[in-house]
């Protein structure tokens, strides 16, 4: 199990938030801290969902209830309560840092180009509903090809460039 806790592979740093407050936890080899303060604990898997550990001379048994990937949130029972844990790794941290921690939770409203280039294919029309992650269309780059995805759900208003059209960085492409 090494580097995972209930299916997350840790990465060197991340924060975990429990009932509204946030710990630092940094991992290296087979040691952690906690806060920038050495955790030593006995941990033993029972099962891929349970974990036995002993920490300052107390035995506890953990045990997943739940993973939500996508908004990095695990349920466990911890002794007989039940806690929530927030994860953040160091990506995530840096995105909140940058402000650009929420643009997931904002209302699609337009999809603009990147980077200058031209239109090489159309993948969708006003009208079509669009899920994200969905190809959206086909911008051509410096000689290269660039699939360019919805970042949220939608449907298109209207598609503002044609097949073969030169684009400008930041030029609208798609209104939602």
């Amino acid at each position: 199990m090494g580097n995972c806790i209930f299916g997350f592979k840790l990465t060197r740093m991340f924060t975990v938030t429990i009932q509204n407050k946030s710990y630092s936890v940094e991992k290296a080899d087979d040691t952690i801290q906690v806060n920038s303060k050495m955790i030593d604990w006995d941990l033993q898997w029972i099962s891929d969902r349970k974990i036995h550990l002993i920490y300052e001379n107390k035995s506890l048994e953990a045990e997943l209830i739940s993973i939500d990937k996508e908004t990095k949130t695990v349920q466990i029972k911890l002794g007989n309560k039940f806690s929530s844990l927030q994860l953040k790794d160091r990506f995530d941290l840096l995105l909140e840092q940058m402000g650009m921690n929420n643009l997931g939770s904002q209302a699609l409203k337009e999809i603009k180009a990147p980077m200058p280039g031209l239109i090489l294919d159309l993948k969708v029309k006003p009208g079509d509903e669009v899920k994200k992650g969905d190809v959206v269309m086909i911008l051509e780059a410096m000689k290269m090809e660039n699939i360019l995805k919805s970042p949220g759900d939608g449907i298109v208003k209207a598609v503002k460039v044609s097949l073969n059209q030169s684009v400008e960085k930041n030029q609208v492409l798609i209104q939602f």
